[in-house]
This record gives structure tokens, C-alpha cells and sequence, in this order.
């Protein structure tokens, strides 16, 4: 190991180059960069150097509750000793506590410190570092001002000059700001910085890992159903939202479907403004169990570009075998009959893969051939062999009426009590409409006009055939012992 003992932390300062930065109301702001570096005591490490930005591999994983995980690796020349290493394009949201820098090569590094530098350059940053320092401002009518400057706000400047005289500029008149140096703390995009100690000199390839916020995914579905209503094609999406702060290029992307346990989620910067949606067509993504959890990972990397949503194929399945049902469920809804869409997520269904979360939209072709929707609604987690139900709305053409017809309290701890259930089909053809009530303590069917089903402690259902314009009427007595 080298020898060589961390010293106090220096700082640099540069001479002037002049850049222009935009942002100053009506005008534009001029500062400068270091061209030549001097240093105060002790001499600075020197820094190690990126070999090249396409030399970097990127992979992010997406979890759903607006948290990513990204791991950046990228070829690195550190000096043998002490250097001081600085990695840019992190996210903005990134919580600095998660931040993990492994050495990927046969060399070891000893890690001395670590920063996190996110005071970014603005123009109001700028200039209220500059008050009581020299400025040179340039006028929309060519004139050049110089001068101290000894206030700023959102509409003027006013400025000193050498013989102590003031001069009070409207800001929408003012074309440049020129400043001498960008000053020190400040910096362009966050920012990573490690001081290291390496054992020899050469190319070293690194990993950073950390987490961010600002990332999540949601899954989209949309069915197709067939003329007849028995089948359906299926077609997922997962549609990946950054607002991260960051873009990551041609990374490889993992998907995590479920709700980790997060001891403290980090506040992110959220932005207003989203870019137009991308998509990437249907590819059969590889989906396995991690942990408690689901994973999907995309075969093909991807470009993750901040403020943008991002479409990736999850599924593609033809020919699912579909039912259409009619419910009745008063808690629900009293006044109307439910219709869903229910088909079994198993291979012989033509799927048989863990279904994310997320919002499905059932369409049907029209006569004249184009596709109009039909409803929608969201699915849990679903998975493999299991049933899919998809509420697509109501039932236009069956009515319903439902009424309590008596109520008797036979003893202190026994009631009874007498409902009634009249369907009307006014479609063309029969269907079965399933009713499902609910009751709870210890109860028993008395009297019912039609068979029922137990379906748990409390709840039973009465599945009923119905033909067209021939109201049905379902009539039961329930009764209950406290």
C-alpha cells in the first residue's frame, strides 16, 4: 500500500476562459472556467481520468413504488497514491446514502472520503456570489457597464462604479453578464467525488451503485375480444417513467413487480413537464421469482431518457379462451348488473406467466371492422394459474330491483329477514346472471325460490337463467342468531 498520508482538503482555482451561460431574464449570463490551475498549500491529487464515455455499461432496475436502483460501471486511469475521482450524469434524485463504489479489476483501492456535490449553477447562484465583486454587463443598445455589484433581484442590478457612482439596470435591458471565474462550489450536473487510494497506476474498471428516486412502472393491458366473446388477444405493456434527473443510455433493464418494505423513502425532485411517450414493440421479456418478488428483464438495452415515458413489450398472447360474465352485487352497486371479462392466466390459456399490476382496457371490433372500447380496470398481481376478472361496466339491456320484504325478530338473539331480487333481459338472448349477497354472525338460509352456493363465512351467491323479456324474481329468507 502506499505510503502516502491524505492531507487537508484543497480546493482549486482558475484563471479566466469565458462561456456563456443563457438564463439572465432578457439577457444572458458570461462566466468563466478554470484554464490553468493554481492551488493553495499542499499540492491537489491528481484526478483520475475517464477512458470514454462509450465504455460505460448501465443497468437499472425499476421497482413500482417510485424507486430504481442504478448500477453504472465505467473504465477508469487512476494514479498509483492518492487520487481524487469525479463521476458525473448521477441522478439528480439520488439518495447519497446508498451510494456504493466497488473496483471491478485485480488492483485494490482504499476509498478515503466521499462527496456528493449538487449545488448546481444558476444565474441567481451566480450573481449572488458575485455582490461586492466586479461584473461587466453588456446593454441591449451595445453600451458596456463595469462595475461592483451591489444588488440583484428579479428586475434590475445595481452596480458601483470605480468613482462611487451607482447605476440602477432593468434586467429585460441587459443582453450579458460577464463574470470572472465560476465560483467555487459550484458545479454544472451533480456530481460523485472520491478521494482513493490505489495500490498501482493503470486503467481500473469501476462500479457505482446507488439508489434513486424519480423512477417507477406501471403495467398497461389491452384485450381484444373476438366477435363471439369466447376469446380474447392479450397485449402487455410496462411503461417505465424517469424523472430521475438522469439519462441513461443503452442500459439493460430489470422490472420489479411487487412493494418492498422501505424503511425511509427519498424525496425526489419532481418535475411538471414529461416528454411524448416511447415505445419499444413487443418483445418476450424472461420473467423469474427474486426474493418475494417478480422480476422481468428486457432482452434489449434501452435508452432511459429523463422526463420520458418509455413503453416495453411485457406480453403478446392470441386466442386466450375468455368467458363473459353477469353479476349482481348490491354492495356494489344496487341499482345495475356488472358485466366482467374472465379468463385463466395458465398456458393452456395461451398465457401461464406472472401478470403485473396495472390498468387493462378490453376493446371489441365493431362491425365495421375498427376497434372501440369496451371498459376497463385495473388487475392485481395475478399469478400463473390463476383468474383473471376484468369489470368492463354495466349491463345496459338487464334491469334489476332489489327490496327487503320483511323483517321479523323471532327471539331476543334471533332475526329473520325476507328479501326480493326481480332481473329483467331485454336482450335477444338468455344469459346467466350470478347474485351475490351478503350477511354475516351465524346465519342460515330458511326459505330460498332458487338453489345458492356457499361462498364464504359471509357470503352466498344464486346463479340465474334468465330469458328475454321474462322477469325472473329470487326471493330468500335469512335468518340470524346473535
Amino acid at each position: 500500500m502506499n505510503g502516502t498520508r491524505q492531507g487537508r482538503r484543497i480546493e482549486t482555482r482558475g484563471a479566466a476562459v469565458m462561456v456563456v451561460i443563457a438564463g439572465l431574464v432578457a439577457g444572458g449570463l458570461v462566466t468563466a472556467s478554470p484554464a490553468g490551475a493554481q492551488t493553495r498549500g499542499k499540492k491537489e491529487p491528481a484526478p483520475a481520468t475517464e477512458k470514454t464515455a462509450a465504455a460505460r455499461d448501465v443497468a437499472v432496475t425499476v421497482y413500482n413504488d417510485n424507486l430504481g436502483v442504478v448500477k453504472d460501471r465505467r473504465p477508469f486511469t487512476l494514479a498509483a497514491g492518492i487520487s481524487d475521482l469525479r463521476f458525473t450524469d448521477v441522478a439528480s434524485s439520488i439518495d447519497p446514502t446508498s451510494v456504493h463504489l466497488r473496483a471491478l479489476g485485480r488492483s485494490p483501492i482504499e476509498i478515503l472520503w466521499q462527496d456528493y456535490r449538487y449545488d448546481l449553477v444558476s444565474t441567481e447562484k451566480l450573481l449572488g456570489r458575485y455582490v461586492d465583486q466586479p461584473i461587466e454587463v453588456s446593454t441591449k443598445d451595445d453600451q458596456i457597464r463595469k462595475g461592483t455589484l451591489l444588488s440583484h433581484d428579479a428586475g434590475s442590478l445595481v452596480l458601483q462604479d470605480p468613482a462611487g457612482g451607482l447605476t440602477l439596470l432593468n434586467r429585460g435591458e441587459v443582453r450579458q453578464v460577464g463574470l470572472k471565474e465560476l465560483p467555487k462550489g459550484l458545479i454544472t450536473r451533480p456530481t460523485l467525488v472520491w478521494r482513493l487510494r490505489a495500490d498501482a497506476a493503470g486503467e481500473q474498471p469501476l462500479e457505482v451503485s446507488y439508489m434513486t428516486g424519480g423512477l417507477a412502472w406501471h403495467a398497461e393491458y389491452v384485450a381484444v375480444l373476438d366477435a363471439s366473446e369466447t376469446n380474447l388477444d392479450l397485449q402487455g405493456w410496462a411503461s417505465v417513467v424517469n424523472r430521475s434527473g438522469a439519462t441513461y443510455d443503452e442500459a439493460r433493464i430489470k422490472l420489479v413487480a411487487g412493494s418492498i418494505h422501505r424503511a425511509q423513502a427519498p424525496r425526489p425532485e419532481m418535475y411538471s413537464d414529461m416528454r411524448a411517450v416511447k415505445g419499444i414493440g413487443a418483445m418476450e421479456m424472461q420473467e423469474r421469482t427474486f426474493f418475494e418478488y417478480h422480476l422481468y428483464e428486457v432482452p434489449l438495452r434501452a435508452t432511459l431518457s429523463n422526463n420520458e415515458v418509455k413503453q416495453l413489450g411485457l406480453l403478446h398472447a392470441t386466442g386466450v379462451k375468455a368467458a363473459k360474465r353477469f353479476t349482481y352485487d348490491a354492495n356494489r352497486d344496487n341499482d345495475n348488473v356488472l358485466v366482467t371479462i374472465e379468463f385463466e392466466n395458465a398456458q393452456a390459456s395461451g398465457l401461464g406467466m406472472p401478470l403485473p399490476e396495472g390498468v387493462a382496457r378490453i376493446f371489441k371490433r365493431d362491425t365495421d371492422g375498427s376497434l372501440e372500447l369496451a371498459g376497463e380496470d385495473r388487475i392485481k398481481h395475478t399469478p400463473k394459474n390463476e383468474r383473471v376478472r376484468m369489470s368492463v361496466g354495466n349491463a345496459f339491456d338487464i334491469g334489476v330491483e332489489r327490496k327487503q320484504n320483511d323483517f321479523r325478530q323471532v327471539t331476543p338473539r334471533i332475526t329473520e329477514q325476507s328479501f326480493e331480487i326481480v332481473l329483467r333481459n331485454h336482450k335477444s338472448e338468455s344469459v346467466d346472471v350470478t347474485i351475490s349477497e351478503h350477511t354475516g354472525g351465524d346465519w342460515e338460509l330458511v326459505k330460498q325460490s332458487h338453489p345458492s352456493t356457499k361462498k364464504d363465512a359471509t357470503t352466498f351467491e344464486f346463479v340465474v337463467r334468465c330469458a328475454p323479456e321474462k322477469p325472473v324474481t329470487v326471493t330468500y329468507t335469512l335468518r340470524t342468531r346473535s
